[in-house]
């Protein structure tokens, strides 16, 4: 059997960087529920409902990469830090696509049982993928304080 931090390469691998829609049913279980990958915070539950999930995200994103670039396991779980790179070619989230290239970091953990998917937590800097699509301004945010006729109405 394969090691966690094997099969959730294979999972960034095959699914995301890929493609490969099968890679889905081979690593997750008909019961994997998905916890923080929703625009409104509900959960996933099986591979057909991430399916729909995944379609939706690569019709809105196109030339995805994601590189796993540290795991750490510990019995059924495994973590992964990544970074994903991407190019808004579809509509995400309300925002017409804008063709720009994106970069996000993000984190997942993941239980696996007999080599499948049973459990999945992920967070990823969705403030920065909005301010990279220009949906948000991170001028407002600025940690030094402006003057009001300096600021933007």
């Amino acid at each position: 059997m394969a090691k966690n931090s094997d099969l959730i390469r294979q999972w960034f691998e095959e699914v995301w960087n890929q493609g490969r829609e099968a890679a889905i049913d081979d690593l997750c279980s008909l019961q994997a529920i998905g916890h923080g990958q929703t625009p409104d915070g509900s959960d996933i539950v099986g591979p057909d409902h991430f399916r729909q999930f995944w379609k939706t995200f690569r019709a809105a994103f196109t030339s995805i990469h994601v590189e796993v670039r540290q795991t750490i396991e510990e019995g059924e779980l495994v973590m992964a830090r990544w970074t994903i790179t991407m190019q808004h070619t579809g509509p995400f989230l309300a925002i017409a696509p804008t063709a720009k290239y994106v970069t996000a970091t993000g984190m997942s953990m993941i239980r696996f049982v007999d080599g499948k998917i049973v459990e999945a937590w992920d967070n990823y800097d969705q403030l920065a993928l909005l301010a990279q699509l220009g949906a948000v301004s991170l001028h407002q945010f600025s940690a030094v304080a402006r003057p009001a006729e300096a600021q933007v109405a």
